[in-house]
């Protein structure tokens, strides 16, 4: 028999890592049908008939973002046979109150009380068996971190599962509230099962517009005056009323189940927060933590990496003996060069840059995991309110310093509707794991290894997100009610190195996959292309297709200082993957093998640092890859914004590009024809970012407002 096991619980309740350790290996990725919410699914590793689908984390089964529409859509449609409720022991007031929704949905309930190793620690005393009594449900004790309490949740689900055993317990409300909840069942219960009625007639009191009943009119207007009549009585909205009733409900019998030992210590997390998110320490300690990782992962180890994998590996391990293999079955010239110089050349170029990429994950995993992460949102959120933006905008921004796809789709956690489309419109300005093999290049070329400049290119995406900020929030269609920001602290915690290794391998086989693929069919793409003429005869490079196309596109970056057409060839096709732009680099260049210092491509590139670095900022600013093209399109839900989101993110790439050559060409003393144009769109950006909103939309606004 298949049993369906839902996971449900708070964000940073520890859910991620108990289903880690209940499916182990046996996870597998994909979206939610209809949505592009990711859809994590696995098996229980010792009941392979059982599977454990992790619901997004969610606070409350009221929907304001996608997460949570999804969460109680799955719960409510497809119907688990058991629900695995994942409760922070630490703080039980506000996981409680997703507990109290979750009993009324008339489903199974495991409460798996996460952190309970914390509570001991403490002192605390908890009061388990007053748990199980209130709620009616089996309750686990659990700390998923250290695996403790995992395979006695996996049996008691599948226990309760197999009986269908309810929780016969349902939180109470005041009599006042409990009379109109009992009058809405009453009405609607001819038209909705026993099981789902009390969770309906909640949702209704609540004005849930998303609650799916088929009602007569005549119930709607009935139900419509009992809420009128309640809110008049109230002298307050009913969802706020159902709010403040579940947790006065939640505040007594907490009480009664925890006992806090009378001396109250100041935690390691709280005395590590006082200097970690101190007013004037928090940014420069966040800058000095994202500088270290860069240098980790770029000048140093990475870079030690690198430098093998490219000039060893794929410079002479795998060449050598695919050039040996190719010569003993004595096959042609043009098939030599397509796997020699176009498939190893142009993919291995890519996969050189692994090391750095497999470091700058790991140390990003470990940053999440150990609870810094969700800090920085927090000491982030004043600044980027600054900037009309939320601290809630960082989280994409940092999930997609591994891949702008997820991070975009990370933007549904927004609830304000202005602050998602920004998010969304800038959230590829941070550089992903695809633009590392072009800052490291750049970075290993012309600066010595630099960390300071691959650190800069870090601070360069932050910038161009708090300039977009500034700008996008002028216009009519990105204002409104800002929306308040809220997020809870895990707190500090050991780092799980299994969950990490899990986190970074997820991410660097999905680099792979996509070397593997999507890069492949580009370097053979490439390789005929800059091998062949239209006549589809082997000619030399610059007679080449790709070269007839460069030629034509070359003029467009002659004012940003790389104005060949190997150059401009190399930028468009970062458009299907931006690894493409190292790719296209190996093979027209018929380079095998490009090293960390990169002095293969860049001794035959007329390329100063001045040029390099606008060709670094070009690259790393302007529309993203085709997939996070799509992904945009998919989010923002618009095909004008799309491409209104491709020219914005492109325009800015090239006004700052070209400010940045050619400004510091007039530094160093050399005045061009560009000089000026130059300096009018650097005029026309800070014009942008400094003009005042306009009075009369704003009082148009106020006036629609009220």
């Amino acid at each position: 028999m298949s049993i369906k096991i839902g996971l449900v619980g708070n964000p940073n309740s520890g859910k991620t890592t108990l289903f880690n350790n209940l499916t182990g290996s046996m996870q597998y990725v994909g979206n939610w049908p209809g949505v592009t919410v990711e859809k994590k699914e696995g098996r229980l590793k010792n009941f392979k008939d059982a599977i454990v689908v992790d619901l997004p984390g969610i606070y409350s089964l009221s929907p304001y973002t996608l997460e949570e529409v999804v969460s109680r859509n799955f719960i409510i449609n497809e119907k688990p046979d058991v629900i695995i409720n994942i409760v922070d022991a630490t703080n039980l007031e506000r996981n409680l109150y997703l507990t109290t929704q979750v009993i009324e949905l008339g489903i199974p309930v495991i409460i798996a009380l996460n952190m309970i190793d914390i509570v001991e620690k403490k002192g605390d005393i908890f009061n388990i068996e007053k748990l199980k009594e209130i709620t009616g449900c089996e309750v686990v004790e659990v700390s998923a971190l250290k695996g403790k309490g995992t395979n006695e949740v996996a049996k008691k689900a599948i226990e309760v599962a197999t009986k269908n055993d309810n929780c016969n317990r349902l939180f109470k409300f005041t009599d006042k509230v409990e009379s109109i909840i009992n009058g809405i069942e009453d009405l609607v219960k001819d038209t909705v099962p026993n099981d789902k009625l009390r969770f309906t007639a909640i949702k209704l009191l609540e004005k849930d517009e998303k609650i799916d009943v088929d009602l007569t009119n005549q119930t709607k207007l009935i139900i419509e005056d009992i809420v009128k009549k309640t809110e008049k009585d109230f002298d307050d909205d009913t969802e706020s009323i159902i709010t403040n009733e579940r947790y006065s409900y939640i505040e007594n019998i907490v009480k009664t189940l925890y006992l806090k030992k009378s001396i109250v210590k100041i935690s390691i997390s709280d005395k590590i927060d006082k200097v970690a998110t101190n007013r004037w320490a928090a940014i420069p300690i966040f800058l000095v933590v994202m500088f270290l990782i860069y240098f980790l992962a770029v000048s140093t180890l990475g870079a030690m990496g690198t430098e093998w994998v490219n000039t060893v590996l794929f410079g002479e391990w795998i060449p050598d003996l695919a050039e040996k293999g190719l010569t003993a079955i004595n096959s042609a010239s043009w098939l030599n060069s397509l796997i020699i110089d176009g498939i190893i050349g142009g993919v291995g170029s890519v996969l050189g840059f692994l090391p750095q990429m497999a470091i700058l994950f790991l140390l990003l995993a470990l940053l999440e995991d150990v609870g810094y992460l969700s800090r920085i949102a927090f000491i982030l959120d004043k600044v980027f309110r600054k900037f009309g933006l939320s601290g809630k905008s960082f989280i994409p921004m940092m999930i997609g310093t591994g891949c702008s796809i997820p991070g975009i789709m990370a933007s549904r956690t927004i609830e304000n509707e202005n602050d998602r489309r920004i998010t969304i419109m800038t959230t590829s300005f941070i550089p992903c794991g695809a633009k590392l093999p072009i800052i490291a290049l750049v970075a290993g070329a012309m600066f010595n290894d630099s960390a300071i400049i691959a650190f800069s290119a870090y601070l360069l995406g932050i910038t161009a997100v708090l300039i977009s900020g500034i700008i996008l929030k002028k216009f009519k269609a990105f204002r409104g009610k800002e929306s308040p920001f809220i997020m809870e602290l895990p707190s500090y915690h050991v780092p799980n190195f299994k969950n990490i290794a899990m986190h970074t391998w997820e991410r660097i086989k999905s680099f792979v996959i996509k070397a593997g693929t999507i890069i492949f069919a580009a370097a053979v793409i490439i390789w005929f292309a800059s091998n062949f003429s239209w006549s589809l005869r082997m000619v030399q490079m610059d007679e080449s297709i790709l070269a007839s196309i460069g030629k034509i596109i070359q003029y467009i970056f002659v004012p940003l200082g790389f104005g060949d057409w190997k150059s401009a060839v190399a930028t468009i096709l970062g458009l299907v993957a931006k690894e493409n732009v190292v790719n296209a680099f190996g093979i027209l260049y018929n380079i095998g093998d490009v090293s960390q210092a990169g002095q293969e491509i860049w001794n035959v590139l007329p390329y100063t640092a001045l040029s390099a670095y606008s060709f670094l900022v070009f690259n790393l600013l302007c529309a993203p890859c085709i997939a996070a093209i799509a992904a945009i399109k998919r989010e923002i839900g618009s095909s004008k914004w799309m491409w209104i989101t491709i020219g914005f993110q492109t325009a800015l790439a090239y006004v700052l590009a070209i400010t940045i050559y050619q400004m510091g060409l007039l530094f160093g003393g050399t005045f061009t024809v560009y000089t000026i144009p130059a300096m009018l769109l650097f005029v026309g950006l800070i014009y942008f970012i400094v003009r005042p909103t306009n009075k009369r939309i704003r009082l148009n606004e106020g006036v629609n407002n009220v």
